[in-house]
């Protein structure tokens, strides 16, 4: 794949967080595929463009309402020509954006024409104070490129 390829699919999370950032529900869902599978941090699971829409229209009027989504691509890897995996660093904010990010993410997406369309996505939150106890009693869990 080209560096072309690798910086269009993510300016898809770019252009979320501006649908994001403007409290714009149908925007921020017209990033997905019509049958996209969403779940978030607490576990919950959406499925298709329009209930993603609708539930971010609901949480933009309410619980995230005035917030922010920033992000961190982690890695983009292609797994052929029309399909891509990113992982990202993740979280919402209102006024100053942390350092920090608590979430991971893991989005599934696929061309669509001249377009990449986000097919799945997997929101974690992470657990430091849990990751330090494994890696301090079990040091051969912590991931390769931290140690």
């Amino acid at each position: 794949m080209t560096t072309t390829d690798s910086t269009t699919v993510t300016a898809v999370l770019d252009s979320l967080a501006e649908a994001w950032g403007r409290g714009d529900a149908d925007a921020y869902g017209a990033h997905f595929t019509e049958d996209a599978t969403y779940v978030t941090f607490v576990g919950t699971r959406y499925q298709g463009r329009d209930d993603i829409a609708d539930s971010h229209r609901a949480l933009f009027a309410k619980f995230l309402k005035g917030t922010q989504l920033a992000h961190e691509v982690l890695d983009v890897r292609f797994l052929g020509a029309d399909v891509a995996v990113l992982t990202s660093r993740g979280d919402t904010y209102k006024g100053t954006r942390p350092e920090k990010l608590g979430k991971l993410q893991t989005y599934t997406l696929v061309r669509d024409g001249d377009r990449w369309l986000v097919a799945a996505f997997h929101n974690t939150q992470r657990k430091p104070l849990m990751e330090r106890v494994s890696f301090a009693f079990a040091p051969e869990t912590k991931p390769k490129g931290e140690r």
